[in-house]
C-alpha cells in the first residue's frame, strides 16, 4: 500500500512540476527586447494563451521634429499612423519550444510576414521572418533589455 501510494504521489509531483515548467517556458519570451540594430525596443506580452508586442521605446521617435510614422505602409490609410506603440508582433502561439503561427511587421519596408521566434538563451531571441516556408526568410536576433 505504501509503494503506490509513493508511486502516485511522485506521478503527481512530476504532473504538476512539469506543468509549471512548461508554462514558464511559454512566457519566457515576455518582457523588453532590442531588435537588432538597437534602434527599437519591442515589449512582447501574453494575451490569453498568444504572444504579442509592439515597439514602447525608440532611439530616435521623431523625424523633422514629428513623431515617426509608418509611411512606407502598402495601406495609404495607415501611412500617418505612429511608429510607437505600434504592434509589430501578433497572433503567437507556444508550440514545443518555439512560439509560431504568429506574423511580424517590418515599418522599414511596410511589409508583414509569417514568423517563428526560438529563444536561444536567457538573454537572445531568434526572430525568422518568411513567406511562405520557413525555409525562405531571414533570422535576426533580439536582445533581452537589462
Amino acid at each position: 500500500m505504501n509503494l503506490k501510494f509513493l508511486k502516485l504521489s511522485l506521478v503527481l509531483i512530476f504532473t504538476f512540476c512539469g506543468s509549471a515548467v512548461f508554462a514558464q517556458n511559454a512566457d519566457a519570451i515576455v518582457g523588453k527586447w532590442y531588435n537588432t540594430e538597437k534602434d527599437a525596443q519591442v515589449e512582447i506580452t501574453k494575451e490569453g494563451n498568444k504572444y504579442s508586442g509592439k515597439i514602447v521605446w525608440l532611439a530616435e521617435p521623431t523625424e523633422n521634429g514629428k513623431p515617426k510614422t509608418d509611411k512606407n505602409n502598402s495601406d495609404k490609410s495607415k501611412r500617418d499612423r505612429p511608429i510607437m506603440g505600434m504592434k509589430l508582433l501578433n497572433g503567437f502561439e507556444y508550440k514545443g519550444g518555439a512560439w509560431e503561427d504568429g506574423t511580424i511587421y517590418d515599418p522599414k519596408n511596410g511589409k508583414t510576414y509569417s514568423c517563428i521566434i526560438k529563444k536561444k538563451n536567457d538573454k537572445t531571441l531568434e526572430v525568422r521572418g518568411y513567406i511562405g516556408i520557413s525555409l525562405v526568410g531571414r533570422t535576426v536576433e533580439w536582445t533581452k533589455v537589462e
